[in-house]
């Protein structure tokens, strides 16, 4: 069992204000706006993985409110859990992995995220069971 591939972890993070908007980030290498995350570090928990990671690329200290979703990117293994965050504080700040930040609605997202970053965001503020969704690294090719 010890030699078996593992699958990596990762978080993302749809991160709400009071005004019903979601935060968003463009990523400077390839100017595409998502939602913050990353992948979780061996010994962490989700909770801690997901704070780090939308600490580090946004500057705000958030607590998770709810499991939006988990995907599976089928090429590559990856399981992404996405939660809805609320801000508990901290303040926007641009760094090499956000070169901009802006808060956007529902039909932003759709219309300026790429297909699984606004999945993630979507199913993450709807307030239905979270899906099990399948991905190949672009399309969303199943859920259930």
């Amino acid at each position: 069992m010890a030699d078996l591939p593992r699958h990596p972890v990762a978080v993302a993070a749809a991160v709400t204000n009071d005004h019903g908007l979601v935060l968003a980030l463009r990523r400077p290498e390839d100017g595409r706006w998502e939602p913050p995350g990353g992948m979780l570090e061996l010994a962490e928990t989700i909770p801690d993985g997901l704070r780090r990671e939308v600490r580090e690329e946004t500057g705000l200290e958030v607590e998770p409110v709810r499991l939006g979703a988990v995907y599976q990117n089928t090429t590559t293994g990856t399981i992404v859990l996405t939660f809805r965050c609320r801000v508990l504080g901290g303040r926007l700040t641009v760094n090499e992995e956000a070169s901009e930040f802006r808060w956007m609605t529902a039909d932003e997202v759709r219309e300026q995220m790429p297909e699984i970053f606004a999945g993630r965001v979507l199913d993450a503020l709807a307030d239905t069971e979270p899906p099990l969704r399948l991905h190949d690294g672009k399309r969303l090719t199943a859920h259930w």
